[in-house]
């Protein structure tokens, strides 16, 4: 075991190519199970975080859309569709984070409104202080905010 933790600290591929190769002989005695338990729970807060990035930049896209209508471009409807099509593949590799958008949203609202003020030049008291999407309606392709 603690050539394993060693291998983990000195050379992370080599460590993930032997615990891979651990697991499929069924040597359990002898992976770095510490180590491993991290590494699984590492990827799925990358997922979550994956999933709050995008809500975040999808958020800040529809806001300047709805409230900087004269500036619309095919850019900001292309990066809208971008945004939707990412999270949805998001869902579809981790279905289990699909009923954590709406608490993520809520998390994700104060960067998104922050960068689309900074983008936009745009007065602070303008846009409002709670998300006025909800996920659903973001998700859908046929949803653009109107002023």
């Amino acid at each position: 075991m603690a050539r394993n933790a060693v291998d983990y600290e000195e050379d992370f591929y080599a460590w993930t190519v032997d615990q891979a190769r651990l697991l499929r002989a069924g040597e359990l005695s002898t992976i770095d199970a510490a180590n491993l338990a991290e590494e699984i729970e590492s990827m799925g807060r990358s997922d979550r975080r994956e999933l709050q990035s995008r809500l975040a930049g999808l958020t800040m896209h529809l806001l300047k859309w709805r409230f900087q209508p004269s500036a619309r471009s095919r850019s900001w409807s292309a990066t809208i569709e971008e945004q939707r099509l990412q999270i949805e593949q998001v869902f579809a590799e981790s279905p289990s984070l699909r009923p954590l958008a709406a608490g993520m949203l809520q998390q994700a609202y104060p960067i998104a409104r922050a960068r689309a003020i900074a983008e936009t030049g745009l007065a602070d008291d303008l846009l409002p202080t709670l998300c006025p999407f909800a996920v659903d309606e973001m998700l859908s392709r046929s949803f653009l905010p109107q002023p």
